[in-house]
């Protein structure tokens, strides 16, 4: 069961608009010498990437490249064998996934990690819950339930997030909608990095579209968003640059656009572009 905790609404970086700085000087997140292995795999093995406040970071390439590995390293799950991750141009070491949380680092996987039988809100707030008064023991705090339920309703209307019905549980929704509230919570909590794995993965044309005007969103309320996908036409919709990895290594960087698929399919299939 989740713990009721004394944490505060939904900070105002991520609930109010968000203005992205014309030229970010610093990247919001980076890795150096990123490396990791596994028993005898070497999953990663010295890559370098960064990202900054209001841009769109695709990492693209072929199963088994090392783009899930990666992520989970950015993300807290797991520790890198060598190299540096920083937050704002300062160094620092992600121990767990709460440890990238508390830097403003947001994760959304392809399970999407929802409870079926909670709603929107119920789902924001798992495991952080707002609750009250504070002068009271915390055992015997009251939940704050329609704080938590207004939170979400004015993130999911800025985030334009149309629900058939917020207060229904998430299991009733379809695919897109799961993925949209996946998407917003993670916003909600974000101040910095927003990563995205596969969101598009097994939606049809019309929610596909939909997640990725998302994504934009994202990007105009000035977060740094890393987008691992198998989809180029996605890819090219909404990012800005387009890292290619293979084998572990990272083995070029392209513009994200339409023109630049051949030369990312050269890349993930081992030519030189």
């Amino acid at each position: 069961m989740s713990t009721v905790s004394d944490m505060p609404d939904l900070p105002s970086t991520a609930v109010g608009p968000r203005a992205a700085p014309a030229a970010p000087a610093t990247e919001a997140l980076s890795v150096t010498h990123a490396t990791k292995r596994f028993g005898a795999v070497l999953a990663l093995d010295d890559v370098d990437i960064g990202v900054h406040y209001g841009e769109v970071l695709a990492v693209l390439g072929d199963n088994g490249a090392g783009k899930s590995t990666l992520i989970k390293c950015l993300s807290g799950v797991h520790r890198l064998d060598a190299g540096v991750i920083s937050v704002d141009g300062r160094a620092t070491r992600f121990q767990s996934p709460a440890d990238a949380r508390a830097h403003g680092v947001e994760t959304v996987y392809q399970d999407l990690a929802l409870f079926d039988n909670l709603d929107p809100a119920a789902n924001f707030y798992v495991g952080r819950e707002l609750a009250g008064p504070r002068w009271l023991p915390r055992g015997l705090r009251f939940l704050r339930i329609a704080d938590m339920a207004s939170a979400t309703d004015d993130l999911l209307e800025q985030l334009q997030v149309h629900l058939p019905d917020r207060a229904a549980s998430v299991g009733l929704l379809s695919g897109g909608q799961r993925q949209a509230v996946a998407v917003a919570r993670a916003a909600a909590f974000a101040t910095k990095v927003v990563i995205l794995d596969e969101p598009t993965a097994a939606l049809g044309v019309r929610e596909s579209a939909r997640v990725l005007e998302l994504v934009m969103r994202l990007r105009e309320r000035g977060l740094a968003v890393i987008l691992i996908s198998h989809a180029m036409d996605h890819v090219s919709e909404v990012a800005d640059r387009a890292i290619v990895m293979r084998r572990g290594r990272r083995v070029g960087e392209v513009r994200a656009v339409a023109q630049s698929h051949q030369e990312i399919l050269t890349l993930i299939m081992g030519g030189d572009a």
